[in-house]
């Protein structure tokens, strides 16, 4: 043998693949981060608030919101107690009345009038309100 053969001596190549790089995976852990973070976060900001020791008392009161009732005023016809029609002002000062006896904790009434109701007519019901002791009153409209 000779010094030339023995210094070139090649070995025999194998054809190189050409590499890939899968995302499969690397989506699959984002998709992990994404939830653990987002779940993380929702545990974490309740808990941002400070945290207290409320005293003690013996003359705690519980506060209970009153029950709402819904008194539709329309343009013209019967006004509508939670859905129901309501004849007059008579009618309507009785059943709230019962409504307001039935709440423990009183009622709030929620007045959805129409528009082109007249103004005398809500004037009317704010009086049977006032009358009857209930003072708790919104009147409801829409955003512009």
């Amino acid at each position: 043998m000779h010094l030339q053969d023995m210094c070139m001596r090649r070995f025999p190549t194998t054809p190189r693949k050409k590499s890939r790089i899968e995302i499969i995976p690397m989506i699959d852990v984002m998709m992990f981060l994404l939830v653990f973070f987002v779940l993380l976060s929702i545990n974490v900001i309740p808990a941002l608030g400070l945290k207290v020791k409320l005293p003690i008392s013996s003359q705690v009161q519980e506060n209970h919101p009153p029950v709402k009732v819904q008194l539709g005023i329309p343009a013209e016809g019967a006004y509508m107690l939670d859905g129901e029609p309501v004849a007059n002002l008579s009618q309507l000062a009785a059943q709230l009345i019962q409504r307001k006896q039935a709440a423990s904790h009183g009622i709030a009434v929620v007045i959805h009038g129409d528009e082109s109701a007249s103004l005398q007519r809500l004037v009317d019901v704010m009086d049977v309100l006032k009358s009857n002791g209930i003072e708790a009153m919104t009147i409801s409209a829409k955003r512009k």
